[in-house]
């Protein structure tokens, strides 16, 4: 691969302003591909239209400019792209591989109690397929009654079809472990879209980085896991494999990690503070230079 062909993305969530982590994972991705002139996108995941917000889109492109980066045009909204999407769970669809979950989380916590025991997976306890073979006319009745679902990928299905293809295992290469074997069982029959939403992060992420040619993804450690699932979907889709990279997340003095509602690390915030753009890139251990 040319050097120059190289693409990475930042791609926050609008629902808070950028904190220091998010400094520290746009300034790497920004400088990965800067050194070997090649591209580095914006792209703004507000597929979450409930709570994202636009003064926090304005927010991520004045303290990305403020800190001197620079992105390509034009910039990725994820909101703008729900057809793309659609296309997208219909494929998975007729493939057979989808189906509707019309489970609440009540529901879903109350089967859990119920059988005493559920896989638990890097975000918590997985979905125990209440759904996932009920009758295509009990499917018909429900929706026919306007109730809420969310729409699931069949994990084992989705196996079994990727061995009959001769896909299956799957692996990725990734910095610090070299080739790793896709395990998406660990995050299960996960959702993909919703009644009101035709797409979830984990569609709407790997469609996007498959259309904007991503071949390097360097993003947080609490990231990684998802790796699994998006691999799948890259296999099912037919699209390209990027390189992984997960770096470590930076952390306060009281050593949690920072989120959106540590005000005090936002960057808006430290801007009104005085501090400069060389100070608030120290802040996160890299050199401002």
């Amino acid at each position: 691969m040319s050097e120059k062909n190289i693409t990475v993305r930042f791609a926050p969530s609008p629902t808070g302003y950028l904190h220091l982590g998010h400094v520290y994972s746009a300034l790497l991705n920004y400088r990965f591909a800067k050194v070997r002139g090649g591209h580095f996108l914006l792209r703004i995941e507000d597929i979450d239209t409930a709570r994202s917000r636009p003064e926090y889109v304005e927010g991520i492109y004045a303290d990305l400019a403020w800190l001197g980066l620079e992105w390509e045009q034009p910039v990725r909204r994820q909101s703008e792209h729900f057809p793309v999407y659609q296309a997208a769970l219909d494929k998975l669809e007729a493939m057979g591989l989808l189906y509707p979950c019309f489970c609440s989380r009540r529901d879903i916590r109350a089967e859990i109690r119920r059988s005493g025991f559920a896989p638990h997976g890097p975000e918590g306890p997985l979905y125990p397929g209440i759904c996932r073979n009920i009758s295509v006319a009990e499917r018909l009745a429900k929706k026919a009654e306007d109730a809420p679902f969310a729409v699931r990928l069949n994990l084992q299905k989705c196996i079994d079809y990727l061995r009959a293809e001769n896909k299956w295992p799957l692996t990725w290469q990734e910095d610090r472990f070299g080739f790793v074997t896709a395990d998406p069982a660990a995050l299960g029959d996960v959702v993909l879209a919703r009644k009101e939403t035709p797409g979830s992060y984990h569609l709407a992420v790997t469609l996007d980085d498959h259309l904007q040619g991503v071949t390097h993804i360097i993003r947080g450690e609490d990231l990684r896991h998802t790796t699994h699932i998006h691999r799948l979907m890259q296999a099912l889709l037919d699209y390209h494999v990027p390189h992984y990279s997960h770096h470590d997340l930076l952390a306060g003095p009281d050593g949690k990690r920072f989120a959106k509602r540590d005000q005090s690390a936002t960057i808006r915030s430290l801007r009104e503070r005085g501090l400069s753009p060389a100070e608030v890139i120290r802040m996160t251990g890299l050199d401002p230079a």
